[in-house]
């Protein structure tokens, strides 16, 4: 959410007076955070509480498809000092939900060979009785 505002580390760290490492740290997953800390950064990035909790893969996903449908994102910083026009968020995107589908095909793929190796696994064990 702090890249898609555009935002530093600075900066936010500076929105929730905090030094930069501790919440570099934050980031990062380095260190636990009181509930109160927690509603205080959905505070500074302007959404609920619950939302913040729920980010994950997908969600984020959803935050940038948003913002790049309502005219957020012309060009922003993302990752490694990349710079991406909106047509390329776009693409970038697409992308990622192509692989996501693709990642739940090898999971129920992988899910009924399990399944299927169990059934043969009972099988022989019925044989060997």
């Amino acid at each position: 959410m702090r890249v898609l505002k555009e935002w530093s580390q600075e900066e936010t760290a500076n929105r929730l007076n905090l030094a930069v490492s501790s919440y570099a740290k934050i980031e990062r997953g380095e260190t636990d955070i009181s509930l109160s800390r927690l509603a205080q950064i959905a505070e500074v990035m302007e959404t609920d509480f619950e939302q913040l909790l729920q980010l994950n893969e997908r969600n984020v996903l959803s935050v940038l498809e948003d913002c790049i449908n309502h005219g957020k994102i012309s060009s922003k910083f993302l990752g490694n000092n990349i710079f991406l026009t909106e047509t390329e968020c776009v693409h970038e995107l697409e992308k990622s939900q192509l692989l996501l589908k693709e990642r739940e095909k090898e999971i129920f793929y992988l899910k009924e060979q399990v399944t299927h190796l169990k059934e043969m696994l009972d099988w022989a064990r019925l044989k060997g009785q």
